[in-house]
This record gives C-alpha cells, sequence and structure tokens, in this order.
C-alpha cells in the first residue's frame, strides 16, 4: 500500500482510472457540445463536510489573462470526454457570458447557500448539496 511520500508520480495520467488528482482537474480545458474552447479549470471547490466536488472554478475571457473572468460551474455540468482530453459542458458563449462570474479580487462567499441556489438556478441544475 502506497503512501502519500510513495503516490504513483503521475495518479491522474491514467484517464480510464474512475479518479483523478485535483491537481491534474486545473488547467484542464473546457469545451462547449460544438467542440468549441471555452475556457479551462483554474480549481475545483470541495465541500469539507461531503467531500462531493460542489464546483469547477473556469477561466473565460480576456487576452493574457487581463479582463479574464472566473465562472463557478455547478460539478454535475461538466463531463469528460476522453477524445478530447477536457470537459464538455451544454453551455454556449452568450449563456456563460450572462452567467454568475467573478474577477480574481472579488470572489463569492462560496459558503452562502442564498449565492449558490442562484448559481444552480441560473444553470438549471439541482444543488449539490440536495
Amino acid at each position: 500500500m502506497a503512501t502519500m511520500n510513495q503516490l504513483p508520480r503521475d495518479p491522474g495520467r491514467d484517464v480510464s482510472a474512475g479518479l483523478i488528482a485535483a491537481d491534474r482537474v486545473e488547467g484542464t480545458t473546457v469545451y462547449n457540445h460544438a467542440g468549441d474552447n471555452i475556457g479551462e479549470i483554474e480549481t475545483v471547490m470541495l465541500d469539507k463536510v461531503t467531500g462531493k466536488v460542489a464546483y469547477a472554478v473556469m477561466s473565460f475571457g480576456g487576452f493574457l489573462g487581463i479582463g479574464e473572468r472566473y465562472h463557478p460551474l455547478p460539478w454535475s455540468m461538466l463531463r469528460y470526454d476522453v477524445e478530447r482530453g477536457g470537459y464538455v459542458v451544454n453551455l454556449d458563449k452568450k449563456t456563460l457570458e450572462g452567467a454568475p462570474n467573478y474577477r480574481m479580487d472579488e470572489a463569492p462567499d462560496y459558503a452562502d447557500r442564498e449565492w449558490g441556489k442562484r448559481l444552480h438556478e441560473y444553470y438549471q441544475v439541482p444543488p449539490y448539496w440536495i
């Protein structure tokens, strides 16, 4: 049995596995159903009590990091596509542009359930905590 110091060198490399290290999710490209690159995952937000992945925070827009916005996406919206090597969401650019988002210096209070409820309502998916 491996200890933390003996983890495989690249635990997220095997795409056939059902698990992936969180740091391997960060930087993964996000595509829409048309195959367009619409952003990349900056980080994932985990529920500390249940261990569920609540959100994937995706960067979108801007140029060379200027004007870039962060869009928290409910994790249930993402599907991993082995062929593309990234996540696919059923969103178009217009929907994403109108979605709840923020700049790096104005991150929302992820613990605020009212904020989370509005976010899930926008995307029309049930909240992760239900």
